[in-house]
């Protein structure tokens, strides 16, 4: 049986894009190794590790904090990948697809900041 991190979905969604993103930036020229490649592998996975790290805080803050982080980090890879189609290093295919998917993941983060927000206040009240 799953535990932990890995029940959560945003969690879950974060990892999967993570590696569509290495798979994707894989066909990129090799000349936008250290710009758009690089940019984009490093946003994809803070977004993963942010989340996680958020999960693994104690304080409602810090998970607040690291969650805001990674919904930044979400949009950047996000943002990130249109203009990497209008560059034409990606069909509008797979940027359409990760627009959906990483603005599915920023809801969700949302969502999550939200009931972290609910409980902290409920423990506040107590």
């Amino acid at each position: 049986m799953r535990k932990g991190i890995d029940n959560l979905k945003i969690y879950k969604l974060a990892e999967r894009l993570e590696v569509f993103i290495y798979k994707v930036t894989a066909k990129f020229p090799l000349d936008e190794k250290y710009r758009s490649i690089n940019q984009l592998k490093r946003s994809s996975s803070s977004t993963t590790d942010n989340i996680s790290e958020s999960y693994h805080r104690y304080y409602y803050q810090d998970k607040m904090h690291r969650m805001r982080i990674a919904r930044g980090e979400a949009g950047e890879t996000r943002d990130g990948v249109v203009r990497a189609y209008k560059k034409g290093f990606t069909t509008k295919k797979i940027a359409e697809f990760t627009y959906e998917k990483y603005t599915e993941l920023i809801k969700g983060i949302n969502g999550y900041i939200k009931y972290l927000k609910s409980k902290q206040e409920k423990e506040n009240s107590n």
